[in-house]
């Protein structure tokens, strides 16, 4: 399979660090729910809107420099001196490290990087506990989620995949929604940072609903997200 919308059985096993059986019986339940096209040896998405797999942090982070960089800045002032901040592993999260100078606020992250970035600039830091996956350099897993019981955001700047009117935010991995899902729901605001090429994809798993957080993007391509939720856009 050497179409870039296509993955193999073996691929996303050792990308996911998850059985070939489980692989399989979890693509045999995508494809039922139409989500993507289940095919000798592996799947292929849909159409071009579909996500299913993911590229790995190194590909990611060159993909719309300008565009993350613009976001990352304007995130970063919105961060206040008494905030109880969580920033989700994402390319597009790590881009407003580089601008924060709140020395009073305290962080917590699922990013690898991101972690050793805010300890780099001097920042009070906890990184959580779990899994880590190796393609997103992401901290997931039961673990993850269970280190964020206690905790009681008062912001959470997070990541996605895809942006649907529909299927709301999205990820193409299973675990990590769960975590998105419990930092969410320990955040009093929610911020979901994402370029404009985020918008009309769907990816396989669903972790929130529109109206559950504000949209910081470059640009927004479709004036109906407004009706959905609180949009900025900055580079307008």
């Amino acid at each position: 399979m050497n179409d870039r919308k296509a993955v193999t059985v073996s691929e996303l096993s050792q990308q996911l660090d998850i059985s070939e059986s489980t692989i399989r019986r979890d693509l045999n339940a995508l494809a039922e729910m139409r989500k993507l096209n289940k095919v000798f040896g592996g799947a292929t998405a849909l159409n071009e809107n579909s996500g299913i797999f993911e590229t790995n942090v190194a590909n990611r982070a060159v993909s719309m420099n300008e565009e993350k960089t613009a976001i990352g800045r304007y995130a970063a002032t919105l961060i206040g001196d008494d905030d109880f901040v969580f920033i989700d592993a994402g390319t597009t999260t790590l881009r407003m490290i580089d601008f924060l100078s709140n020395s009073k606020a305290t962080f917590v992250t699922n990013g690898i990087i991101h972690g050793q970035m805010l300890i780099q600039k001097g920042l009070n830091a906890y990184m959580l506990g779990g899994r880590i996956k190796p393609l997103t350099e992401a901290v997931i897993g039961t673990m993850g989620v269970k280190s964020l019981e206690n905790m009681n955001f008062t912001k959470a700047f997070m990541g996605t995949n895809g942006i649907d009117l529909s299927a709301g935010f999205t990820t193409p991995d299973i675990e990590e929604a769960k975590l998105k899902e419990a930092a969410i729901s320990h955040s009093y605001r929610t911020y979901f940072l994402a370029d404009h090429s985020k918008f009309r994809k769907v990816c396989a798993v669903t972790f929130a609903p529109l109206k559950i957080g504000s949209i910081i993007t470059d640009d927004c391509p479709d004036n109906k997200y407004h009706e959905k939720t609180i949009i900025k856009e900055v580079k307008k």
